[in-house]
């Protein structure tokens, strides 16, 4: 018997006779199936074909299966073949249609805003719990000051301040000169150059400054601190610590508070330099203000207090972005999707928490400083 599958065609009266003989099972097969299943291909398309099987030595499910592609999925009624092969066809042949297929209908209005409804309260639940853990530890170090995590704060001291200056400085730089530029372009139309002075210390020292660096924060350092919580989750570091009963808040996000706390009120006065350096050249260069005259009458166009407001958004601004970062970071659930948009949503929450809380500030301090 032939150790491989063959396909013998014989002319008869009426068409042909096509018998397969040898084994037809995947062993036998891995070598020739394309060419095997081309050939049979064509003469399936013969309707005067008759189909002998008497002599095939092995039969599987997937030589079966080549051969019920080439019959169109359709068993032939001149099919000749021992009653265990056909059972192998039957699986087929008796297989019942499958369903059409349906369309979701897509949820309603009602639907939707009652989901983003109850997401939202879920959120809302996990931040005053996160916050009032957050409370309840700052009262333990304040009773065990020896417990404090210096070494945490001071590592992200250094990652989220330090290693954050060189972009939020030359932002602010940027930020400072196109802003000079246009404000000049329409100053200068009206005889009202000096006015710049005071449109730059306002703008990047109440509000500009305290934002870029918030935004810049935000998506440099809070992704970062996402992930870093997100990854612990994966690695069930967070369950390990919580199983020698070291609080995950305590060590974890405690630690990223107090650095924001503590560095972006910095970030903020570095920004809003660098951004009054950019002003000054620009404006040095477009309007010919002196460096000195720029100086001089930066103190009396700006009152002090705008410098306190801009450092004290900071401060909040840093709570909050440090907050969000955790709060998304601790719903991270242990799998790598969960991990990308939890820390996506993390970033965008957490700019989006800066706008809203600086459009409030605007509002409640908008006679303060500004006479």
């Amino acid at each position: 018997m032939s150790q491989t599958p063959t396909i013998e065609v014989k002319p008869i009266a009426d068409g042909y006779t096509v018998r397969l003989t040898g084994p037809w099972n995947l062993k036998a097969l891995r070598s020739d199936f394309t060419a095997l299943r081309e050939e049979l291909a064509a003469l399936a398309c013969d309707r005067r074909c008759r189909w002998d099987m008497q002599e095939i030595g092995a039969l599987d499910s997937i030589g079966a299966f080549l051969i019920w592609q080439a019959w169109n999925r359709c068993l032939p009624s001149d099919v000749s073949m021992p009653e265990h092969y056909r059972t192998l066809f039957r699986q087929w042949t008796v297989q019942p249609p499958l369903p059409p297929a349906s369309r979701r209908p897509l949820p309603s209005f009602t639907t939707v805003a009652g989901r983003r409804m109850f997401a939202a309260l879920d959120h809302l639940r996990a931040a005053m719990i996160e916050l009032g853990q957050l409370t309840l530890d700052t009262f333990y170090l304040l009773g065990h000051p020896r417990r404090t995590p210096w070494r945490e704060i001071s590592a992200t001291i250094y990652e989220s301040g330090v290693r954050a200056l060189l972009i939020t400085g030359l932002v602010g730089l940027l930020i400072g000169i196109v802003v000079s530029y246009l404000s000049a372009i329409e100053l200068r139309s009206y005889g009202a150059q000096l006015y710049v002075i005071d449109i730059l210390g306002l703008g990047i020292i109440r509000e500009l400054g305290p934002m870029l660096a918030a935004i810049l924060v935000a998506g440099r350092s809070g992704s970062s601190m996402t992930a870093q919580l997100g990854v612990m989750r994966v690695t069930q570091e967070l369950d390990a610590l919580t199983a020698m009963g070291i609080s995950p808040t305590l060590r974890l996000v405690l630690p990223k508070v107090a650095a924001l706390l503590i560095v972006m009120p910095l970030l903020v006065v570095w920004t809003d330099a660098l951004a009054l350096l950019g002003g000054m050249l620009a404006v040095k260069l477009e309007l010919g203000i002196a460096y000195a005259q720029f100086l001089r009458a930066l103190p009396s166009a700006v009152p002090l207090v705008n410098l306190w407001i801009g450092v004290g958004k900071g401060a909040v601004f840093g709570v909050l972005v440090a907050m969000t970062a955790a709060h998304f970071g601790l719903r991270i659930e242990p799998n790598t999707r969960s991990l990308g948009v939890e820390t996506t949503n993390s970033v965008v929450s957490s700019i989006t928490l800066v706008i809203v809380v600086d459009a409030v500030f605007a509002i409640l301090l908008q006679n303060v400083g500004m006479g």
